[in-house]
C-alpha cells in the first residue's frame, strides 16, 4: 500500500536555509524596498515553486488577537488584490450590515516557515486591511504603525529601532487556560531558579526547540533562559524597524504556543496567571535614528540620553495614565503593576530602579535607549507600539514638571482595570492618537471584558480573568452571555 506521504511534494527547507532565506527577506523589507517591487518579487516566487500548496495570511484585531487565513496558492495568485473576510466575525471589527473588508498581503512581510512547526509546503505573511472603499480600515493598527513609521521616514528621515525582551510560562497539559479553574491553578513543568533549569528538562527542552524555529524565522537571537519565577521563560533577539519588531512578537508568541503544544504542555502570555511569583513582562527598548546614527545618545546628557531621548521620556511620562490601557489591556495585566515583584508602575524614570515605568540602561552610541518596562506580554503589539511611538514624539508635556515627573515616587499607574479605563475614556489626547471611534470600540470591547470578571482582584486569580482573556476565549463561549 502507497504511503500518503509518498504522494505529496511539498516545500520543506531545513533549519539552515530557512534561516538565510528569512534573513534576506528580512533585510529587503528593512531596506523600506519599493512595494511594487517586493510584489512581483513574491508573486513570481509563489508561481515558479511548485511545490507550495498555501499562504497564511496574518492580521490582528484590536485587542491584538491573531487571526490566520490559509490561501490555496492557485487561488491567491488570481486573486491577491480583492481578498475578502467577514469583519463582523471578529470582535471589534465591524457590525454585521457592513461586515465586508478586504486583506492584502503587505509583501515585505513574507517569510518562510519550520514545516515541522507550521506543517509543510506552506509560507506566511501579515495582511494589512482594507475598507469596502479600499481606504486603510481605522482598526488595523498594524497598518497605523506602518503609515505612522512611514510618515517618519519621508518627512523627517527618522527610523524606529525596537526590541522586546517578553516573558512567558510553560504549565502541563494543552489548553492549559482554556481549563483552569481558580481551585486548582496551573501546573508548573519546573519549580527551577533563575538561569538554573538542567540541560535536558522539559522547560529547557522546550526552550531549546522554540530558539531554533526562533532562528530559522530570521529573528537574530541574542540569548534564552528560564526567568526568575519558575517554569517561566524569557527569549532575546536583537532590535530591528518597530512594525517588524510587531510582526515578531505575534510570531513569537504564535511560535511558543505551537512547540509547545507539541510537548502536551501550553506557553502561556498571561502577565500574571500564579499569584505570588513574578509576572510576565514585554520590556520594550527603543530608540530613534536617523542615517544610521542613535540619535538618543548623549555622552554628555543625563544618563548619556540627548535632549530628544529625555523628551521622549517626559511625554511618555507625562501621558502615561491616559495610555495605560493601551499596554496593559487585560483583567489579569494590573495582577502583575504589584510592587511587591519589581512591578513597574511608578510613573518615573530611572538608571537604576526597575520598579519605574522607564528605565535607561546603560549603553553606548550604538544601544543607548529607553526601556518601557510597563508593557505587558498580551498587549496588542501594534496598538502598544503605535501608542509608545506616536506619544513620544508628539504627545503634550508640562515643562514645569519635566523634572518632578522624571524622578517622583509618588504618581502611580492604576491598580485596577476599571481605574485604567476611567483614565483611558476621560482623556481627550487618548482621542486625537487613536481616533474617537476606535476609543469608543476599545472601551467598550475592555469593559465587556471586565464586566464579566470579579470586580475586585483580590490574591486568587479568578477563573474568568483567565477564561474570558481576549487572547484564550473564543466567540462561542463570549456568546454565551
Amino acid at each position: 500500500m502507497t504511503n500518503p506521504e509518498d504522494l505529496r511534494n511539498h516545500l520543506s527547507f531545513n533549519y539552515e536555509e530557512l534561516e538565510e532565506l528569512n534573513l534576506e527577506a528580512k533585510e529587503r523589507q528593512a531596506r523600506y524596498t519599493n512595494p511594487d517591487e517586493l510584489r512581483e518579487h513574491y508573486l513570481k516566487y509563489l508561481t515558479d515553486e511548485k511545490r507550495l500548496k498555501a499562504v497564511t495570511i496574518c492580521f490582528s484585531d484590536i485587542e491584538g488577537k491573531l487571526h490566520m487565513l490559509d490561501y490555496d496558492k492557485k487561488f491567491l495568485l488570481e486573486s491577491y488584490d480583492n481578498l475578502t473576510f467577514d469583519g463582523s466575525s471578529v470582535r471589534g471589527f465591524t457590525q454585521v450590515n457592513a461586515s465586508d473588508l478586504r486583506l492584502m498581503p503587505d509583501w515585505g512581510s513574507f517569510r518562510w516557515v519550520p514545516a515541522d512547526v507550521f506543517s509543510a509546503g506552506k509560507v506566511i505573511c501579515f495582511g494589512l486591511i482594507q475598507d469596502r472603499d479600499g481606504s486603510p480600515y481605522t482598526s488595523d493598527f498594524r497598518g497605523r504603525l506602518k503609515n505612522y513609521l512611514e510618515e517618519l521616514r519621508s518627512s523627517q528621515g527618522l527610523t524606529t529601532n525596537v526590541s522586546v525582551e517578553c516573558e512567558g510560562f510553560l504549565f502541563k497539559g494543552e489548553n492549559a487556560e482554556r481549563n483552569y479553574t481558580s481551585h486548582e491553578g496551573f501546573d508548573l513543568v519546573s519549580k527551577g531558579g533563575y538561569y538554573s533549569s538542567l540541560a535536558t528538562d522539559t522547560l529547557r527542552l522546550f526552550i531549546d526547540s522554540f530558539a531554533e524555529s526562533q532562528r530559522a524565522l530570521g529573528f537574530e537571537n541574542e540569548k534564552d533562559h528560564p526567568e526568575v519565577a519558575p517554569s517561566q521563560f524569557e527569549l532575546n533577539y536583537k532590535y530591528c524597524d518597530a512594525l517588524i519588531a510587531a510582526d515578531q512578537v505575534q510570531l513569537y508568541k504564535l511560535m511558543a504556543r505551537q512547540v509547545a503544544a507539541r510537548m502536551g504542555c501550553t506557553a502561556s502570555f498571561l502577565p500574571k496567571p500564579v499569584a505570588g511569583i513574578n509576572g510576565n513582562g514585554m520590556h520594550t527598548n527603543i530608540s530613534i535614528s536617523k542615517d544610521g546614527t542613535n540619535l538618543f545618545f548623549d555622552g554628555n546628557g543625563e544618563d548619556g540620553l540627548s535632549p530628544l531621548a529625555w523628551d521622549f521620556v517626559d511625554r511618555l511620562l507625562y501621558s502615561a495614565n491616559d495610555i495605560c490601557l493601551t499596554l496593559n489591556s487585560s483583567v489579569n495585566a494590573y495582577r502583575r503593576l504589584d510592587p511587591n515583584f519589581e512591578a513597574p508602575n511608578q510613573i518615573k524614570s530611572s538608571a537604576v530602579d526597575r520598579t519605574s515605568m522607564v528605565r535607561i540602561p546603560l549603553g553606548n552610541k550604538n544601544s543607548a535607549r529607553i526601556e518601557v518596562r510597563t508593557v505587558a506580554p498580551d498587549s496588542n503589539p501594534y496598538l502598544a507600539l503605535y501608542a509608545l511611538i506616536k506619544t513620544g514624539m508628539t504627545g503634550p508635556v508640562n515643562e514645569e514638571e519635566v523634572q518632578e515627573n522624571r524622578r517622583s515616587r509618588t504618581r502611580f499607574l492604576p491598580g485596577n482595570i476599571y481605574d485604567a479605563i476611567r483614565h483611558f475614556k476621560g482623556s481627550n489626547f487618548v482621542g486625537e492618537l487613536l481616533g474617537q471611534e476606535n476609543k469608543e470600540k476599545f472601551v467598550e470591547q475592555k469593559l465587556a471584558s471586565a464586566h464579566r470578571c470579579p470586580r475586585e482582584l483580590g490574591t486568587l486569580v479568578k477563573t474568568e480573568e483567565v477564561r474570558f482573556h481576549h487572547e484564550i476565549t473564543n466567540q462561542y463561549i463570549w456568546s454565551q452571555f
